[in-house]
């Protein structure tokens, strides 16, 4: 029975070695953008978005390519996530140079999804524009009256590349 075995591993190590390599799977880089979500800092990538504008836009800033995919805006809402992007307030590395985005529902929380509703922010007052970091606070500053949001209708694939316990 031992040198059964012992020969069984042996056909195993020798059909392994002999075994042809999978081939080498490319690589792609996308660059990342910087945000927040729950208070801590993440990173994303845009892959695609339904707004030609919006798809152009994104392409510029990011140096990649936004494909446009009209059909993204027909997506559920309860498919959806939210980004909040600011269109005044502190400079930054936002799409119209002001603060971060900021995410709800990054990945392993219910709600999670890289489909995106773009709500945009702005400042009332831009002097009391101060740095926000979660959707919860966004969410208290509009209750506030301190900023006011809109929802264009436009959906954008955002996945998480590097979020708080995670990474892909």
């Amino acid at each position: 029975m031992k040198k059964l075995s012992i020969l069984l591993i042996a056909v195993i190590i020798l059909l392994t070695a002999c075994a042809p390599k999978a081939p080498e799977m490319p690589k792609a880089e996308l660059p990342a953008g910087k945000a927040y979500a729950e208070g801590k800092e993440i990173y994303f990538v845009h892959t695609e978005a339904s707004d030609a504008g919006v798809a152009e836009k994104l392409t510029g800033m990011m140096e990649s390519p936004v494909i446009l995919v009209p059909a993204l805006a027909n997506v559920p809402d309860e498919a959806l996530a939210n980004v909040y992007v600011f269109t005044n307030g502190l400079a930054g590395s936002g799409p119209f140079g002001f603060q971060a985005d900021v995410f709800d529902n990054p990945p392993g929380t219910d709600g999670y999804s890289p489909l995106r509703r773009l709500n945009v922010a702005a400042w009332v007052d831009e002097t009391k524009a101060r740095e926000l970091t979660s959707a919860a606070d966004v969410l208290a500053a509009e209750a506030a009256g301190e900023l006011t949001i809109e929802q264009p209708g436009v959906v954008i694939n955002m996945p998480f590349v590097v979020w708080d316990g995670g990474q892909r």
